[in-house]
């Protein structure tokens, strides 16, 4: 079957550029590096474009705890996740940054073309004010309980549980993130984007098919709760775009970050002789616009960003598809029990494919949440990757390679088997075409049974020692191979590296859908050559343990020290969570060595009458008996943590670069045990 081509432009929700790429983050840009991949196979020309969200409040907040420019900092960011993205082969037409030429280029344009329409007004407002630092606070300085849903300890501009979007000021008991004081309401000049003069364009977008069907019902409670201006300007410090003859105003990042969709394709254009910007966003246009986004970004993507490009004469998304998140063993990704797993580090003990593989086989086309499960990952991947589809051609390969010069046969054994296994991978494209990929991974996995039923029913190591059935057993290996062949085409946009080397084994360009069609006869191959292996459980337990242990110092003891030592999430954190810190003088009254640990000592802590035990992962730079009778800094109110050690009810602190140079906090002379430290 043919297909006419189509132009296709698919992006990425853009990753943050604070921190390292976890698997979290790798649903996302997996499902949609296998669709663009997919696409491709197909004969269209899909482009896939992403970039940094390089700007706002917390890059700012964490270069200057890194003690670098924010320039800097995302560079190093930028190297970082362009490397995690190549080695899961997530492969990218363009990777850029929003801060960006480009970026600010049609940021100011879109700016200033829907404020010459009227849909950004600028008036003065009152903001939060920190009376103690003498700054207004930008969104991301301020914590409180969300107005929308009552969850507390939520930022400034939008609730993290609800996904609700609103002012600072909106906030119930606000705290500043800066000093911990509450803000006070001083006056501010702002701009406001009128998200309320789209809303009969907004409402018909929403209901035209471009968003999943409970996407669609979830927008319908914005509507009946009627649409707000939305604050577009932040005042400095802000790292950022500044307005335009504004000094001293920056946009919103929420603002340019969608934005650098736009700028990415402009920056591949300019370096591309058959790619023009205006034929994918012209208004009119034939080219077809996807956003691959997280459920928890919604409200920006199919509101904010349609009636903004709406208003700045671009055209609308085709379609945005929204994504549930990742859950492991059942539970929220957690850094005590080494499920919080940044690529790097999974990538340093397993095949990336595998885990490309078990998402394909989870993902469906709706927004629910999927889980990795590793015991069920384990056995997936080996039953149905290594036991199923690798092993049809490492049973085949020999014979074709002792007895046949590697070439297989000239004519076809099955011309049934083979056309139903072409017929059903039009079900396949069909189902990669909607992202129903764990659909498509079922169909693709009943026919590698079939495959096998198929060897195992002619038994071609029977034949083998069979006198006068060469004849026959070329025909059986010959066949085993072309539905080999199908199934690794159609596993081709998952498995695009074991692809690769399997093309190099069949000796074939790489495979399209079209040519899958036709079967490959009288044709030299290479030596087989083992084209995956299986997963054993001891690497799976060895990733989940580094990952735990490369936060045992915060756990347990000394925080990561040095530029880029902190995850994307939840170890930068704001002043106000670190005034909620007690940190306290203690003493150590003895210190022991823990059993069948490698990193830790027991610490009994002194503090003033209350005493507390601890496990610490400094056994490195100290000894037992140099501990003894010493003054320290512990986190007084760390919630308890149950080790396999027993109880640690607490946290020292200590800095270093690790191993022998790890120093523990000392108090200066004169404090006393129980003392706070502020």
């Amino acid at each position: 079957m043919t297909h006419q081509a189509r132009n296709i432009l698919v992006t990425s929700a853009l990753p943050y550029a604070n921190g390292p790429i976890h698997i979290g983050h790798l649903v996302e840009y997996i499902q949609t590096d296998i669709w663009v991949r997919f696409q491709n196979m197909r004969g269209n020309r899909c482009i896939y474009v992403c970039a940094d969200d390089a700007h706002g409040t917390p890059i700012m907040l964490r270069a200057r705890q890194e003690g670098l420019e924010p320039e800097a900092l995302i560079d190093a960011v930028w190297q970082q996740h362009r490397a995690d993205f190549a080695d899961f082969s997530v492969r990218f037409d363009n990777y850029h940054s929003t801060h960006s030429d480009e970026n600010r280029f049609f940021s100011n344009t879109i700016y200033a073309r829907n404020k010459a329409k009227g849909h950004i007004v600028r008036r003065t407002i009152t903001q939060a004010y920190d009376p103690l630092e003498g700054i207004f606070l930008p969104d991301r300085f301020i914590k409180g309980t969300c107005p929308k849903c009552g969850t507390a300890d939520q930022y400034g501009d939008n609730c993290e549980s609800c996904g609700a979007s609103y002012s600072p000021s909106e906030l119930i008991d606000p705290v500043s993130a800066v000093s911990g004081a509450t803000p006070e309401q001083r006056e501010s000049e702002h701009y406001f984007f009128r998200l309320a003069d789209f809303e009969q364009m907004l409402k018909r977008w929403t209901r035209g098919g471009h968003l999943q069907r409970e996407v669609s019902n979830k927008l319908d409670e914005w509507f009946e709760a009627g649409l707000q201006e939305w604050d577009i300007s932040r005042d400095a410090p802000y790292f950022g775009f500044e307005i335009p003859d504004h000094p001293g105003k920056f946009f919103y990042v929420w603002m340019d970050a969608p934005i650098g969709y736009m700028a990415s394709f402009k920056n591949l254009c300019d370096n591309s002789d058959d790619l023009e910007f205006d034929d994918y966003w012209k208004p009119g246009s034939q080219a077809e616009l996807y956003h691959f986004i997280g459920k928890d970004i919604i409200y920006f993507h199919a509101l904010f960003w349609p009636a903004m490009l709406h208003g700045a004469d671009y055209r609308t998304p085709t379609a945005i598809f929204s994504h549930g998140f990742l859950t492991v063993d059942g539970q929220k990704m957690s850094k005590s029990r080494g499920t919080f797993i940044k690529a790097r580090s999974y990538l340093d003990h397993l095949n990336p494919e595998y885990l490309r593989y078990y998402f394909a086989a989870k993902l469906g086309s709706g927004v629910e949440d999927i889980d990795l499960n590793l015991d069920d990952f384990v056995a997936r991947v080996n039953s149905d990757l290594v036991g199923k589809v690798v092993n049809i051609a490492s049973r085949c390969a020999g014979f074709i390679h002792k007895r046949f010069d590697n070439r297989l046969s000239a004519e076809l054994a099955e011309t049934a088997l083979f056309d139903e296994f072409v017929a059903t991978g039009e079900t396949v494209a069909e189902l990669f075409e909607q992202r129903e990929f764990s659909r498509a991974v079922r169909e693709i996995m009943t026919l590698a049974d079939r495959a096998n039923q198929y060897i195992d029913e002619k038994k071609p190591w029977v034949i083998a020692k069979t006198e006068g059935a060469e004849r026959e057993l070329h025909l059986v290996c010959s066949m085993g191979l072309n539905l080999f062949r199908l199934l690794i085409g159609y596993l081709r946009p998952i498995l695009p590296a074991t692809s690769e080397r399997a093309e190099a084994f069949l000796q074939v360009e790489p495979l399209t859908w079209q040519a899958l069609a036709q079967p490959l006869l009288d044709h030299g191959i290479a030596r087989f050559e083992p084209l995956m292996t299986r997963v054993e459980q001891a690497q799976v337990d060895a990733m989940v343990e580094d990952s735990k242990e490369s936060l045992e110092s915060s756990d347990s003891g000394a925080a990561p020290t040095g530029p880029l030592a902190a995850d994307p999430i939840g170890d930068t954190i704001d002043y106000a969570g670190f005034a909620a810190v007690d940190l306290r003088v203690a003493r150590i009254v003895a210190a022991a060595q823990v059993e069948g640990a490698d990193k830790l000592l027991q610490l009994t802590l002194d503090l003033g009458g209350e005493t507390r035990n601890v496990f610490a992962g400094i056994k490195s730079a100290y000894a037992p008996d140099q501990l003894e009778g010493r003054l320290t800094v512990m986190v007084a109110n760390l919630a308890p943590r149950k080790m396999r050690f027993g109880l640690s009810e607490g946290m020292v602190l200590a800095a270093g670069p690790g191993g022998k140079e790890l120093f523990l906090l000392s108090p200066d002379s004169g404090a006393l045990p129980g003392m706070r430290i502020k």
